[in-house]
């Protein structure tokens, strides 16, 4: 099987940036792309970014585009979000979400990491 696990949240400030960090072990030859989704309290958890492991494609969910960037690091089956110009609407549990070619939606998912930023 796959675990993720989610690291680099924390508390910033208002246009603060963070980089989250999405480690992958296990059955990862299995893998086709890799998620980050998140969820606000009283919401639900929406899609933010996502990114292909062959071939590096991303996108990203509109309220994130210009401030969030995916990337990849194939040797160390890792992803990574890098957050600019944070705002408080940003504030939620990010999770890691990793799918297989084979199958719609994601398979795997980390338990989370909090970003909270403040004004």
């Amino acid at each position: 099987q796959v675990r993720l696990v989610e690291s680099g949240g924390g508390l910033v400030q208002t246009g603060g940036s963070l980089r989250l960090s999405c480690a992958a072990s296990g059955r990862t030859f299995s893998l086709s792309t890799m998620g980050w989704f998140r969820q606000a309290p009283g919401k639900e958890r929406e899609f933010v970014a996502a990114i292909s492991w062959s071939g590096g494609s991303t996108y990203y969910a509109d309220s994130v585009k210009g401030r969030f960037t995916m990337s990849r690091d194939n040797a160390k089956n890792a992803v990574y979000l890098h957050m600019n110009s944070l705002k408080p609407e940003d504030t939620a549990v990010y999770y890691c979400g990793a799918r297989k070619g084979s199958t719609a939606g994601y398979d795997y998912w980390g338990q989370g990491t909090q970003v909270t930023v403040s004004s």
